[in-house]
């Protein structure tokens, strides 16, 4: 992995020369394990980071604040969606926590810092949530895993799934970003027909009303916007405003339209068809349990972020328990990530190559759900288990 050394500072230098010792003592018996927890917590996406912590959690909770046997001491940062705070994070943690096992992270851009920095200092990293494209293929590394998706993959099944509605003129939104980027790419990959616009808005935008104009006048069949957290929220009350929810439909993919967003929208979001690789009303038995779990703590019906922070803490406690809790062999703990030997909340779910997610994805729709309130039910699978577009040019 190519990996830019510049800002590491004094006290991930210092990590490094340390490393060999401080990864025998935490794979010493009876030790507890720190794991360093780098998220976004604060601004309008901080429920994102929110969910992901709390799903997390109540894996270590559910193993007896373990995870495979081994006790572990959850260390939480806030990097506020800003790059340089969460390298900052990382290196507070690595020097004065001496942390080598990490996770967390929501946004992609916010990886492109942090990432390498815990690899640099032969960290191992195990994403919850952002899964910028460099890092699936050509920048892959042997210590990084990912729990959740890449968001091309994500998009490119709302792409998939707007096909399969019949739609052909599509407009598309999303944030000037490296993620907002990635996700209309990745729409494009899977869509069949016409992308008739494409607009890029601010990171930080709350006003729409511009983008609403433009959507009237165009007339697409259908809208596809990718706005997470509360500029989704933002997005979709706008549209609602602007009377174009029962003229133009929606396609979107599910961080555009979580549980949380549907339960803020209420009757606003009915109708709406979301893609995604997860959803509460999934059958087997490990998510039956989770979401029962979940909402009897919280009191609310856990999103995706927090499936995948569950499926994180779970992934990672399977290959802690076939090593008997040490991360000091990174060959054997890299080994026993790769076999994936967890139930996750998603049913079908093993790792590619290149550490990455090979999984189904799913047609969702916005219905009322059994108490008359609008939730997100599953209609259909629009593509089965596939890894990432990006996998062959990983030369692990």
């Amino acid at each position: 992995m190519v990996i830019d050394r510049r800002g590491l500072g004094m006290a991930v230098a210092g990590a490094v020369l340390a490393r060999p010792a401080l990864l025998r003592a935490q794979g010493a018996a009876g030790a507890v394990l720190p794991i360093g927890f780098v998220t976004t917590l604060s601004g309008p996406a901080g429920y994102l980071g929110e969910e992901v912590r709390a799903g997390f959690e109540l894996g270590i909770a559910e193993g007896g604040d373990a995870l495979g046997g081994t006790r572990v001491r959850l260390l939480v940062e806030d990097d506020a969606a800003r790059p340089g705070q969460g390298q900052q994070a990382a290196e507070r943690l690595m020097g004065a926590e001496r942390a080598r096992l990490f996770s967390g992270l929501v946004f992609s851009n916010v990886a492109g810092t942090v990432v390498p920095a815990v690899l640099d200092a032969g960290g191992i990293f195990v994403s919850a949530n952002a899964g910028p494209a460099d890092f699936a293929g050509r920048e892959c590394h042997r210590n990084y895993f990912v729990v959740s998706w890449l968001t091309d993959s994500m998009q490119a099944s709302a792409g998939a799934l707007a096909s399969d509605l019949g739609y052909r003129r599509v407009m598309v939104l999303a944030p000037n970003f490296i993620t907002g980027r990635e996700a209309i790419a990745g729409f494009r990959r899977l869509f069949k027909g016409e992308v008739v616009r494409e607009i890029y808005t601010r990171p930080d935008q709350v006003d729409f009303s511009a983008e609403m104009a433009i959507i009237r006048s165009e007339r697409p069949d259908a809208v596809y916007q990718f706005h997470p957290g509360g500029t989704g929220i933002a997005f979709l009350r706008q549209y609602q405003g602007a009377g174009l929810l029962g003229t133009v439909p929606m396609v979107v993919s599910e961080p555009s339209l979580d549980h949380r967003i549907v339960a803020a929208l209420g009757d606003a979001a009915l109708g709406i068809d979301v893609s995604g690789h997860w959803n509460a009303d999934f059958p087997n038995d490990a998510n039956r349990r989770f979401v029962a779990a979940y909402t009897a703590k919280h009191g609310r019906v856990p999103t995706m972020y927090a499936a995948q922070g569950f499926d994180t803490a779970n992934a990672i406690g399977a290959a802690l328990r076939a090593t008997g809790g040490s991360i000091a062999d990174q060959a054997a703990f890299r080994a026993a990530m790769l076999k994936a030997d967890f139930a996750s909340v998603r049913g079908e779910f093993r790792f590619g190559p290149n550490g990455h997610p090979v999984q189904a994805w799913w047609g969702l729709k916005v219905a009322p759900g059994a108490d008359g309130k609008p939730t997100l039910v599953t209609q259909r699978r629009i593509l089965d288990p596939v890894g990432d577009a990006f996998a062959d040019r990983c030369k692990l």
